[in-house]
Parts: structure tokens; C-alpha cells; sequence
């Protein structure tokens, strides 16, 4: 068994849930870099000085969230706990204005953006997401982390936890390796790309919203839905919004008027709360009606289309 690692405790300021703050972060249930262990939320986590485990647990008798972090990366890991849940989100100049956001405020006000500050973490398992089923592209994710990366230090190991390969290992992987993962040629070409600069995609951090997407949209392969995924993880960005994802829009649409937006009514609606457009988003899709669902979810693909992807 491993010993004690670096350990922070912190108390927010506010009522801070350590779930919903670093769920979003899941890439499906059988994510292999994030475990649930009793009320402990365990990550593995490439970070600059190199690989960490990190486990949170919020104490709600004080207040306090424990974390806990070994490997080289530990104090990197645990530095990084309070953005990371959202102590940087500043919800300053937000309005409601509608009824159901002003009902969503109220209920879920307390909720804050986190920032992991990991480019490549985030936008590794996004593209890998690119105009697939989530099935598909939960598969891909997991078999790249287990055929590529390595074994989280530390008792993440004892709870088959992992971390993802480096941005020297992804541009390494052959052409033929990522087919066998079920990663087609657009998307594999953009993950390499994507790799060969990671050096200056993660310098991205703490710059506007607007200079993170045109840099990363600045590369074949990345779109604003990429764009976006990497924003709203990996800097924490309240007003990056998802256009282009199969359900955000319509389920938006549902929550606002009873009936399915399009990305141009979309963005249509959130510009008035700019800075904020992701923020209300979050909102609508946490406490608004839900979309009916009718028929059977979409099959995995069964070719491997060669197009050039840019979502």
C-alpha cells in the first residue's frame, strides 16, 4: 500500500459541491482517469510537473474540502484544488431576467465554474467526441488511455486509476493504432496536430475567451464546438457555449419556449447575457423542463469515414 500523500484541506466560501463541480469532468461512467470511491472523487491527472492522483472529499458537517495527492505532480494538483471547484468563477453582472433562470438561480446560484488550467486534458477526449456517439467516443477515450497512458502514482493505482498519455506519447501513436481504437483519420490528424503544439495551447490559459477559440479553431480539425468543450473545462470560461452539439440547442429550446431550438435561435437567445452565455446554459439545462426523447438512440458508426472533421 502506498503512504499518506500531500494533503490540503480548504473551506469555500461558499456552499461548494465537490461533485458537481468535477463531474463535468467524467468522460462517461467507465472514465479510467476518474473514480468514485465511497464520497471520495479520485483523479488522475497529467499536470505540468508531471503525473498526480488526487482525491477530494467535501465534509459538509464543516465545510471543508479535504484533498489529498501524490505522485510528482502532487502539489501542482493540490495548488490547483480551489480554481479547480470554482473559486475563480466570477458570476459578477449576471442577471436572470427570465422566471425559469431566476428559479435556476435560486436553486443552483451556489454552483461555480471550476477550471482544470489542462488544455490537452480536455481537448484530447473532445475530439476524440466529434460528431460520434458518446458510446463510441467513450470507447475510443478509454482504450487510448489504457494502451498509451500509465497508471495513476500512488493508491490511484490500487483503484485502476489512470492518466492520460502526453502530448509527446499522443503524436507518436501510428496511423493504424488509432483506427483500432475506432478513431478515424479526421480526428486522429487533429489529435496529433493539436499535439505537436500542446506547449503553446496550454500557454492559453488566463487569456480571453474569444483569443482561446480563435487559437485553437486556428488549427485543422478544431471547431467551436471543440473550442468550447476545452473552454469550459480547461479554463473555467462561463460564457463558452457548446453550438454544434446534437442535444444543447434543442434541449435549451425545450426548457425555454417548449419546442427545439437551432444553434442561430440559440445564440440568438444567450446574447444578452454575455459574459455569461454558458452560465445560463448550465442553468436552463439543470432545472428546465426536459426534451422529450423519442426512438432509439444512435448506433455507433460501422465505416470509418476519411472526411475532414471540423466541429
Amino acid at each position: 500500500m502506498s503512504g499518506p500523500g500531500h494533503v490540503r484541506e480548504w473551506r469555500p466560501d461558499w456552499p461548494c459541491s465537490v461533485g458537481a463541480a468535477l463531474g463535468r469532468l467524467r468522460r462517461g461512467a467507465g472514465d479510467p482517469t476518474y473514480r468514485m470511491v465511497g464520497d471520495t472523487h479520485w483523479r488522475g491527472i497529467r499536470t505540468p510537473q508531471g503525473p498526480a492522483t488526487l482525491a477530494i472529499k467535501g465534509r459538509r458537517a464543516d465545510g471543508v474540502v479535504r484533498a489529498e495527492s501524490w505522485g510528482p505532480g502532487a502539489d501542482w494538483a493540490l495548488e490547483s484544488v480551489p480554481a479547480l471547484l470554482g473559486a475563480e468563477d466570477d458570476a459578477t453582472g449576471f442577471e436572470p431576467r427570465l422566471p425559469l433562470l431566476e428559479q435556476a438561480w435560486r436553486r443552483h446560484g451556489h454552483g461555480r465554474i471550476g477550471r482544470t488550467g489542462l488544455v490537452m486534458e480536455a481537448l484530447v477526449p473532445a475530439i476524440i467526441e466529434q460528431k460520434v456517439t458518446g458510446q463510441e467516443a467513450f470507447a475510443g477515450f478509454r482504450m487510448l488511455v489504457h494502451r498509451y497512458g500509465e497508471r495513476a502514482p500512488g493508491p490511484g493505482a490500487d483503484h485502476r486509476l489512470w492518466v492520460q498519455p502526453s502530448a509527446d506519447t499522443v503524436r507518436q501513436v501510428p496511423s493504424w493504432e488509432w483506427l483500432r481504437m475506432h478513431v478515424d483519420p479526421a480526428r486522429s490528424r487533429a489529435l496529433v496536430t493539436a499535439a505537436r503544439v500542446a506547449g503553446s495551447l496550454e500557454r492559453t490559459v488566463g487569456l480571453p475567451g474569444a483569443e482561446v477559440e480563435r487559437r485553437l479553431c486556428s488549427l485543422p480539425g478544431i471547431g467551436v464546438w471543440t473550442a468550447a468543450e476545452v473552454r469550459q473545462r480547461a479554463h473555467g470560461d462561463a460564457d463558452a457555449v457548446s453550438f454544434g452539439d446534437y442535444h444543447v440547442a434543442a434541449d435549451v429550446g425545450w426548457a425555454v419556449r417548449g419546442s427545439d431550438f437551432d444553434d442561430a435561435e440559440l445564440a440568438e437567445f444567450l446574447e444578452p447575457w454575455r459574459p455569461h452565455r454558458g452560465r445560463v446554459v448550465t442553468l436552463l439545462l439543470r432545472t428546465g423542463p426536459r426534451r422529450p426523447r423519442h426512438g432509439a438512440r444512435m448506433a455507433p458508426r460501422t465505416h470509418l469515414p476519411a472526411t475532414v472533421t471540423r466541429r
